[in-house]
């Protein structure tokens, strides 16, 4: 009888993902799991899922899962958090949720420094509404409503959620990912679980950003999509540790 060497982690439900091929939020819905359940925190952790390609979140974590309206996880992150402080408590955002109509709200929850952790999907365009310029969308980059690319004369820069976030006393952990390839995901993992080990000890505020395909709304095949990540949105969005606490370095 041969050894089982991979299987599906327990805090993911059984139930197929809903994402189109391609996608990454599958890789990331991974990891997330994967990391609650090396924590051995999956009895005590409470997800958030907004609107969004996310939306089915609760559908995915075997753990208790609250839907917020859109952008506004973290202030339902935020009455879990004060109502249950000893919850682990997460949200799942998209770009355009966290960085669009939910900016104020992460960057005061961050600014408050709330004892949650969020994990920032940035795939550079609105992913479930029809593939519309996000904050994130790169200059140049055509989407349904930038036909002809990104213009910063009238659109502006896109938002550099990890850069801005970091200088915030209140932001414990701050990271950016991706997950283009082996080895980027296994480091997406460890700082996605550092991000929950920095609330878990009470240090505060903590959010990786990860860099994610969109392939349906890019219109390419995925592994074209794979390597446009790597050469467009990396060096625009740069990977690293943003700001991180002494104690868990």
């Amino acid at each position: 009888m041969m050894k089982k060497v991979f299987t599906r982690p327990k805090a993911l439900t059984d139930k197929p993902f809903h994402y189109c091929p391609g996608c990454t939020h599958g890789i990331i819905h991974r990891l997330v799991a994967e990391v609650i359940d090396e924590l051995g925190v999956a009895d005590n952790t409470v997800g958030v899922c907004p609107v969004g390609c996310s939306v089915f979140a609760y559908n995915y974590f075997n753990v208790d899962m609250f839907q917020a309206s859109h952008g506004r996880a973290p202030a339902v992150a935020t009455g879990i958090k004060r109502s249950l402080p000893d919850r682990v408590v997460f949200t799942y955002q998209g770009d355009g949720d966290l960085a669009s109509i939910g900016t104020a709200e992460i960057i005061h929850a961050a600014a408050r420094s709330e004892k949650f952790t969020t994990i920032f999907v940035n795939n550079a365009v609105y992913g479930m509404t029809g593939g519309q310029m996000a904050p994130t969308t790169l200059l140049g980059q055509k989407t349904t409503t930038t036909p002809k690319g990104r213009d910063k004369e009238q659109a502006g820069f896109p938002v550099k959620v990890a850069e801005m976030l970091s200088t915030l006393d209140g932001a414990a952990y701050v990271a950016r990912v991706s997950v283009h390839n082996p080895t980027h995901v296994n480091k997406a993992k460890k700082a996605i679980k550092k991000a929950f080990e920095v609330q878990i000890s009470g240090q505060g505020f903590a959010l990786v950003e990860v860099l994610s395909t969109c392939p349906t709304n890019w219109g390419m095949p995925p592994n074209e999509a794979l390597k446009w990540l790597e050469e467009n949105m990396i060096p625009y969005y740069p990977l690293g540790i943003y700001k991180e606490p002494a104690e868990v370095k």
